[in-house]
C-alpha cells in the first residue's frame, strides 16, 4: 500500500462513526480492553531483559495490539466519534505496504525502509532536536551543525522561538510568519552546507494546519520530497486539526509520518500496556494518518524522557513486534533526561542507539527532556547513531545488546530524577532573569 488509502472513508468515519463521550472511551473501552489483552496474551515486563530476546513475546504483543485496536479504534475528540476498522481492512492495509520509500532528492536522496530484528543494514538516521525552541540568532548555524554530519540521512529542525524579535504564538499571525521563516532558514542552511536536497521533516514552529499549509511551497518552502509529522492525542485519539493537517500533506504530496508517544503511567499503565499501545499506534498511523512511516516515542509520564529502564523495554518490544510482523517503517525517537554537554546525555544516547538491534530506525536525539530553549547540540544524535551503526556492523545479537544496555543503565538511571530537579531549577532562574 502506498498511502493515501481510502482517505474519504477515514473522514466519513470520523464524522459518522459510533458516538461516545471521551471519558467513556478512556475508562469503558480503552482501559478495559488494554487490561484484557495484557492478561489474555500474557505480556509480562522483565526488568532484566531491557532488550527482549524472545520472538514469541514479540508475536504475542503484536496479536494483543491488533486485538486492542480492532476493538477500540481511534477516538475523534472533535466529533466524539470512534473511527473503527474491520479485521479484513487492517490486514489488507498491512499486506499492501511496500516497506520502503526514497526521500530527499538528487545526491541527497536516501532510501528509508522497514528493518528487521538484528538487521545488518544500518538504520535511516533522522537528526534533530525534535521541535525544541531555538533562538533566531543561532538558528541557521545550529541547523547546519546537524546537516553536516555524514550520518544524517534527514533532518527534523528546531522550532523558532521568535521572528524579527516577535514571540511566536500558536494560532496567531506570528505563527504563520514564523513557519514561513522557519522553512526558508532550513532550506538556506541546507544550501550553505552543500546538501540542498536533504530530506527535511516537520515545521516545528507550525503546530497548526494553517501554518503548515503556509510553509508548503515548491520553491522556498517544504517540497514534495520532504515530510510532515501528524501527531496523536493520548491515547489513540485525533481531532479535526490533526486530520486537516494529514489531508494537506497527502494532497500536497509530502511523505507523512505518524508521531506518537504513549505515556507510561497514564492510561497505558505500566510498561506492558505502554508497549501494546505503542504497537497499536502503528496500526492507527497506517489506517487513520495514512502514514508512510511511524515515529514512536513511548515516554515516562513523570520523568518526561524515553531512556528509563521500563520505557526502553517497551520501545524495544514494540520495535521488535512491528519488525517481526509487518513491513511498517518504524523509527525509535529518543529524548534524554540530561542536558547537553554532560556525560549522562551520552550514556542515554547510547542506550537509545541500541534499539537498532530491535529493528528500529533512528530519530535522535532530544536533550533536557525537549523542554528548554537552545539546550541541544548535534553531538547527542551523533552518539546514538554511531552506536546504531556499530550494532549493525558487528552483527550484534539482542542478548549481547541487552548486557550492554544494562551496564549503561547502571551509570545513569539513578540520576534521572536528580536531573529533572536540576533542569527545573535552571529554567526558573533563567526565567527570572528574563
Amino acid at each position: 500500500m502506498v498511502p493515501p488509502y481510502k482517505l474519504d472513508e477515514v473522514i466519513e468515519r470520523a464524522e459518522h462513526g459510533p458516538i461516545c463521550t471521551e471519558s467513556d472511551f478512556d475508562l469503558k473501552i480503552l482501559v478495559p480492553n488494554l487490561k484484557r489483552v495484557i492478561k489474555e496474551y500474557d505480556i509480562v515486563y522483565d526488568p532484566n531483559n531491557v532488550i527482549p530476546n524472545d520472538d514469541s513475546l514479540a508475536k504475542s504483543a503484536f496479536e494483543a495490539a491488533f486485538d486492542l485496536y480492532l476493538n477500540t479504534g481511534t477516538y475523534c475528540t472533535t466529533s466524539h466519534r470512534r473511527i473503527l476498522f474491520t479485521e479484513e481492512e487492517i490486514k489488507e492495509a498491512l499486506a499492501l505496504l511496500p516497506g520502503e520509500f526514497e526521500v530527499g532528492y538528487g545526491r541527497d536522496k536516501r532510501k528509508m525502509r522497514a528493518r528487521k530484528i538484528e538487521d545488518e543494514n544500518p538504520p535511516f538516521c533522522l537528526f534533530g532536536p525534535m521541535g525544541q525552541a531555538c533562538s533566531e540568532e543561532i538558528y541557521i548555524q545550529l541547523t547546519m551543525g546537524y546537516m553536516k554530519d555524514p550520518l544524517a540521512d534527514g533532518i527534523s529542525s528546531p522550532a523558532l522561538d521568535r521572528i524579527n524579535k516577535i514571540a511566536i504564538k500558536v494560532r496567531g499571525p506570528s505563527e504563520v510568519m514564523g513557519s514561513v521563516a522557519h522553512t526558508m532558514l532550513v532550506k538556506e542552511a541546507a544550501r550553505r552546507i552543500g546538501r540542498p536536497g536533504i530530506f527535511t521533516i516537520s515545521v516545528a514552529t507550525a503546530p497548526t494546519d494553517a501554518a503548515q499549509i503556509a510553509a508548503s511551497h515548491p520553491q522556498w518552502g517544504k517540497w514534495v520530497t520532504d515530510g510532515g509529522f501528524v501527531g496523536a492525542l493520548a491515547e489513540l485519539k485525533v481531532d479535526y486539526d490533526l486530520l486537516r493537517k494529514m489531508l494537506h500533506f497527502h494532497h500536497y504530496g509530502q511523505f507523512v509520518s505518524a508521531l506518537t508517544g504513549p505515556l507510561l503511567g497514564g492510561y497505558c499503565g505500566g510498561p506492558e500496556g505502554t508497549a501494546i499501545i505503542a504497537i497499536a499506534y502503528h496500526l492507527q498511523g497506517l489506517l487513520v494518518h495514512q502514514a508512510h512511516f511511524q515515529a514512536s516515542f513511548p515516554m515516562h509520564m513523570i520523568q518526561s524522557c524515553t531512556t528509563t529502564r521500563e520505557v526502553l523495554w517497551a520501545t524495544n518490544l514494540a520495535s521488535q513486534s512491528v519488525a517481526l510482523n509487518t513491513s511498517i517503517i518504524t523509527f525509535a525517537k529518543g529524548k534524554a533526561a540530561a542536558g547537553p554537554c554532560t556525560e549522562m546525555v551520552l550514556y542515554e544516547s547510547a542506550a537509545h542507539g541500541l534499539t537498532a538491534v530491535s529493528g528500529a530506525n533512528m530519530y535522535v536525539m532530544g536533550a533536557a527532556r525537549n523542554k528548554y530553549k537552545d539546550r541541544f547540540t548535534p553531538v547527542e544524535p551523533r552518539m546514538a547513531c554511531e552506536v546504531a551503526y556499530a550494532v549493525c556492523k558487528s552483527k550484534m545479537k539482542r542478548s549481547d545488546a541487552n548486557e550492554i544496555v544494562k551496564g549503561i543503565l547502571k551509570k545513569y538511571e539513578d540520576k534521572i530524577s536528580e536531573h529533572t530537579l536540576l533542569l527545573l531549577d535552571k529554567h526558573r532562574r533563567q526565567s527570572s532573569l528574563n
